[in-house]
């Protein structure tokens, strides 16, 4: 008659507390090395480093925020319009690029589409996109456009686009997939899938991605008009070029104060959505 097997519990081997700990303290040390190494080599050939802000540089500050304050008030009434242009800027640029970012970035998960030659030709078009700085493009649209709004909203657009698509295709590719199952399996098709099963679950990360890109929107629009994109920045820009340096913080002053309450109404919207 055999023995019965006695149950033997199986000993896995462990690392010893002190050697992980010895090891993640050299690894942080390593780290911690390169990167100050890197620092120096940066610093060494761009000539720049932290020592730079010297008194020199304290007593240039003071002498700017002489010459700016007190602020010209008085020419507020000039600033609102042009700052009026830079909001409805934003906001044509952040709307058109939040309803054409559904299908690029429906295209380029890879859980909704299964054909690779999709994905990857929209997954290199929105590389495309976002790697030209709004900027450029924004050189590029006044030299095809001429200096106004409309080169503006163009360079804006282009770049929420970029950045709106890239957002919501990851955020489409970490959804539940069990939800796509459940749909596919009750004999849904594509379409189907995606209206009862992706939108439900992104349309809030939806509203605040397009809310986080208007506010993104609101400041760039300010640095376009340096470049005749319209807008307050091509206000500020004057000012400067006429030192008239009061003129040019009041408008700062006004614009600092219209952003903040942007992004205050913003964040509780993002909040409400969330």
């Amino acid at each position: 008659m055999s023995q019965p097997k006695l149950y033997s519990p199986r000993i896995e081997k462990t690392k010893a507390p002190g050697l992980v700990s010895k090891r993640k303290k050299w690894t942080n040390a390593t780290v911690g090395i390169t990167v100050i190494l890197l620092y120096l080599w940066s610093s060494i050939h761009t000539n720049s480093s932290l020592f730079q802000f010297n008194e020199e540089f304290f007593s240039n500050v003071g002498r700017m925020i002489s010459q700016m304050w007190p602020p010209q008030m008085a020419y507020a009434p000039v600033v609102w319009p042009k700052l009026a242009e830079t909001i409805h800027m934003a906001v044509i640029a952040t709307s058109l690029a939040s309803i054409l970012c559904i299908p690029l970035c429906l295209l380029s998960a890879q859980n909704i589409v299964k054909s690779r030659w999709v994905y990857n030709g929209v997954k290199t078009f929105l590389n495309i996109l976002r790697t030209i700085p709004e900027l450029i493009l924004a050189v590029l649209f006044v030299g095809l456009f001429g200096i106004g709004v409309f080169s503006g909203i163009l360079a804006l657009f282009i770049f929420s686009l970029g950045i709106l698509a890239k957002l919501m295709s990851e955020t489409i590719e970490g959804i539940d997939a069990h939800q796509l199952e459940a749909v596919e399996a009750s004999g849904g098709n594509r379409l189907q899938v995606i209206w009862y099963a992706v939108i439900p679950q992104i349309l809030p990360q939806f509203a605040s991605f397009s809310l986080y890109v208007f506010e993104i929107n609101v400041r760039a629009s300010i640095i376009l008009g340096f470049v005749g994109a319209g807008g307050v920045g091509l206000l500020i820009q004057q000012q400067i070029n006429f030192l008239n340096y009061p003129a040019a913080m009041a408008v700062v002053m006004i614009v600092f104060i219209v952003v903040l309450i942007i992004d205050f109404i913003s964040n509780r919207l993002r909040e409400a959505f969330l």
